[in-house]
């Protein structure tokens, strides 16, 4: 608690305030919108990022075929498309574009600048982490692994500048959903080969000045560590809705600097708020305390490289020995639940419910492994990032595994960048994670545990488990489609590669001036519904 006690005088003083304009005031009066966002994003091309803080900017920037709806889960609005149908089976669907789409530039916006952008994202060259997300297309996956080079064979058609037509390798009734996802975003052709090739990774394109964008929003800066600015796009589609002049996103790392930021005046949103804050918040300003749903979990994916995580048996030992409620009660504090699976119950599907607090089998488990205690397992690393409540969190999993396994764990912290490349290289043993879906549809948690996915980094992999998804993939029954992604997971959560510790909520501080700024399972609210009113 001495985090929090520490805070309390910084608290009462940014209550007290002043008889002066805030930042966030003026801001209010000038149409920007100040968010927290986190960390400094790993970069701006759609390709080549995978994380929520990095997303938040895109959506300003981007639209795809479809766009976001600002109240309504599920539901997906006309983007750089104005209309969609799909074939009787749902494999094949057309997309029309306006023809009066333009990029921030002002050059035409076609379905040629799609199909550019869908060829660059599965280039085998460009390594895109998130290509999988377009493995739903035909051909796309044998494209993408270099089994051939001619996307000819990808079921992507240009019927003409306004007309996309997408061929998919099975049913998909909620691709509309889907396209909504960055990583199914146009990028410009024109802007990207002025300069480099189409598979050329993090070149200039990017850099304000150079950024083209078909989104409400454009590029204005881009101070590293400090803030990215953007600024009303006068070439969008609906640039008649929008009342925002621009969106300011601040890298706020430390959640503690970034709840005094907001009290002080100078955001209109955080991007989380610390445990100890949550009951403060909810006594002292309950106006302005989120507590949401969140489709997402948070887990620890195992190097099943490494031993003695080759056994999985230890994994399952060591998931047994983790009291999550515990975690819940004492460090986190949100109204997360304990995560029995990997896919988090929404929207019908039910998790199998294979993970409890069972520190007795956990020991039973590790002895039928091979090792008749911890003493005699190699030394393990937990991997976790920079922050405090990934610290703490690192801190009781440590303790627990010492308590019911007897078993020494070294933890590893490390500034975000590196914590994710280290992952990417396999450099680490065990390590905390999370993910929140992309789409609202189970698949969004299954897939990425394929052999050689850019986002699995466990080293496993499992034909059956793959066998399952593709049965998943081609059962038009949604119940029977979400009976066989249940046996799936069934198969992930046997061999457990990747520990479920509990499923998210989001907590988060906004002030009164924001409207239009509804709960969403996703948590993506589109700025360009999002109005600002000064607090009277």
């Amino acid at each position: 608690m001495r985090p929090f006690l520490a805070f309390i005088p910084i608290l009462v003083l940014a209550l007290c305030g002043c008889d002066r304009e805030s930042q966030v005031e003026r801001a209010t009066r000038e149409g920007i919108l100040i968010l927290g966002n986190s960390n400094e994003p790993k970069g701006l091309d759609p390709h080549l990022v995978s994380g929520v803080l990095e997303s938040n900017i895109l959506h300003a920037l981007f639209e795809g075929l479809c766009s976001l709806h600002p109240s309504e889960d599920g539901t997906a609005l006309p983007g750089a498309a104005e209309r969609w149908e799909a074939s009787e089976d749902f494999t094949t669907w057309t997309f029309h574009l306006r023809p009066g789409g333009v990029w921030s530039d002002g050059t035409p916006l076609t379905a040629h600048d799609f199909a550019f952008a869908y060829q660059r994202i599965l280039s085998p060259k460009l390594a895109a982490q998130y290509a999988a997300m377009l493995y739903f297309i035909r051909g796309a996956e044998a494209f993408n692994r270099g089994e051939t080079d001619d996307f000819s064979t990808v079921g992507v058609e240009v019927v003409d500048d306004f007309t996309l037509r997408i061929h998919l390798r099975g049913p998909m009734p909620f691709l509309p959903e889907v396209t909504k996802h960055y990583t199914w975003y146009p990028v410009p052709r024109h802007a990207v080969l002025r300069h480099g090739r189409i598979d050329d990774r993090f070149t200039d394109w990017t850099k304000p000045g150079n950024l083209v964008s078909n989104g409400p929003f454009t590029l204005k800066s881009w101070r590293v560590t400090h803030h990215i600015e953007v600024e009303r796009n006068p070439h969008y589609w609906d640039a008649a809705t929008l009342t925002l002049n621009g969106v300011r996103f601040l890298p706020i790392s430390n959640t503690y600097t970034e709840t005094r930021m907001f009290l002080d005046g100078q955001l209109h949103a955080t991007y989380t708020l610390p445990p100890e804050m949550i009951e403060y918040a909810r006594e002292r300003m309950p106006d302005m305390l989120r507590q949401e749903p969140y489709v997402g979990v948070n887990f620890l994916r195992c190097n099943v490289e490494h031993p003695p995580l080759d056994k999985p048996e230890v994994r399952r030992a060591l998931a047994l020995a983790i009291d999550r409620r515990s975690i819940i009660d004492n460090i986190l504090q949100g109204g997360q639940q304990p995560a029995t699976g990997i896919v988090p119950p929404f929207g019908g599907y039910e998790p199998p419910g294979d993970i409890s607090f069972d520190p007795e089998e956990a020991k039973r488990l590790l002895a039928g492994s091979g090792f008749e205690n911890a003493r005699g397992l190699p030394s393990l690393q937990l991997l976790t990032t920079d922050r405090d409540v990934s610290r703490r969190l690192a801190e009781a999993l440590q303790a627990m595994w010492k308590q019911h396994l007897d078993l020494e764990v070294r933890i590893v912290q490390r500034e975000w960048t590196t914590y994710l490349q280290q992952q990417q290289d396999g450099e680490y043993d065990i390590a905390t994670g999370g993910w929140i879906g992309d789409y609202l549809d189970p698949t969004t948690f299954l897939e990425m545990w394929r052999k050689d996915d850019g986002n699995n980094n466990t080293r496993w992999s499992s034909r059956e488990y793959e066998r399952l998804l593709g049965v998943a993939e081609g059962t038009p029954d949604p119940a029977a489609r979400y009976g066989v992604l249940a046996d799936a997971e069934r198969t992930l959560l046997a061999e457990i590669p990747v520990i479920p510790l509990y499923w998210y909520t989001t907590n988060y501080l906004i002030r009164p001036e924001v409207k239009n700024w509804n709960p969403l399972l996703l948590n993506h609210h589109p700025y360009k519904f999002i109005r600002l009113e000064p607090d009277r």
